[in-house]
């Protein structure tokens, strides 16, 4: 069985892989405020899955399974120097690209010193969820074509890359707000958001970094930069 079809047969039925629509990234603000709520339902579908078949953190590979025993694991593994491909050697990058090693190693310690807040916490997670990858009709539908990345972890990092792609959308502004009127109870909600941010904020720099993406790069850094504050004024 394809790793697509491995997808299909344990995502529900409200998840579309499917959907009809526009890409979201068109939504201005206001738009995505006045829907937001079917954002994070159709979204929360995803995490409510049931994965109890599955072991492990980290991405699901071609037969449906994961390789990291634990949260730690799966995120210190996605920064390793010593596998084949793209990422063989990247820390090269910082003398041969605009990567700035102190921005990257400072934000790194702030990252790995939350890790054990999102230990445990495993969902079945999209982990690509930029706007530009949703479809929606604004009203009734949102749907997630692109499971390129799709794995095991802390469902808050579908929502903190919504965040890192538009923070002025105000991602974690909202979804206190959500949990609260939907009685979900998130523990240790800013240390696993912070996390699962710089996280994310971190692969997508050294992304743009190595394609000598500056203005993706600024972007970054300074959404990376605000996001204590925001989450922390919550």
């Amino acid at each position: 069985m394809s790793r697509d079809n491995i997808l299909k047969s344990f995502l529900s039925e409200k998840v579309d892989m499917t959907p009809k629509g526009y890409v979201a990234d068109g939504l201005t603000p206001g738009q995505f405020w006045d829907c937001h709520e079917l954002f994070f339902d159709k979204i929360s579908a995803i995490h409510d899955c049931d994965i109890s078949h599955i072991e492990g953190y980290g991405q699901l590979n071609e037969q449906g399974k994961t390789e990291h025993k634990s949260s730690r694991e799966s995120i210190v593994d996605s920064f390793a120097e010593d596998k084949e491909g793209y990422w063989y050697n990247w820390r090269e990058m910082f003398s041969t690209t605009l990567l700035e090693r102190e921005f990257f190693e400072r934000y790194y310690k702030e990252m790995e010193s939350r890790i054990s807040y999102c230990e445990g916490h495993r969902y079945l997670v999209n982990d690509f969820m930029y706007f530009e990858n949703m479809i929606t009709d604004g009203h009734s539908t949102v749907g997630f074509p692109d499971w390129t990345f799709a794995g095991i972890g802390d469902f808050l990092v579908d929502f903190a890359i919504m965040d890192l792609n538009k923070p002025y959308m105000n991602i974690p502004e909202l979804l206190i707000p959500y949990f609260a009127k939907k009685g979900i109870h998130v523990p240790d909600f800013k240390e696993r958001f912070l996390c699962m941010g710089y996280l994310k904020g971190l692969h997508g720099l050294r992304w743009h970094a190595s394609i000598e993406d500056e203005v993706s790069c600024t972007s970054i850094m300074k959404s990376m930069s605000e996001l204590k504050d925001r989450i922390y004024a919550l």
